[in-house]
């Protein structure tokens, strides 16, 4: 017999918090289950990998678009997956960028940390923050 969960359960299950499974639900990423008589919503196994699907693409910085896009093609497996390919490289290059700026601003702080000055009229950090 196959295990059902409350949401509080799934929620637990798969790490996700009861309002975001909710929103989820609404924004049609995981289907709304069935209630039972006691207005219980009763979620099964597939939808405990639903979520943590969703939460481990999160975690890698996809959009909400992406991971829906993702989903379709994890529900229909024969489709070719060109498509999660692009997803992925264009999200790459995304990642790439967001390094480069990254290390930018770490050069920016490092330079600003250095700063010795007694006062504020001195302060690199003013500075750079009132030049940009």
């Amino acid at each position: 017999m196959e295990e059902h969960y409350t949401i509080g359960a799934l929620s637990r299950a798969a790490g996700v918090n009861v309002e975001t499974i909710r929103y989820y639900e609404k924004i049609g990423l995981l289907k709304t289950p069935l209630r039972a008589s006691n207005s219980y919503r009763y979620y099964n196994h597939a939808a405990v990998q639903r979520l943590q699907f969703i939460r481990r693409g999160r975690e890698l910085g996809f959009g909400i678009a992406e991971i829906a896009t993702l989903l379709e093609l994890a529900d229909h497996p024969e489709r070719p997956c060109c498509e999660a390919d692009q997803l992925a490289q264009t999200h790459l290059r995304d990642v790439e960028q967001k390094i480069k700026d990254l290390q930018a601003m770490q050069l920016v702080l490092q330079q600003i940390v250095t700063c010795q000055s007694d006062i504020a009229a001195d302060c690199k950090l003013i500075e750079t923050l009132g030049s940009h």
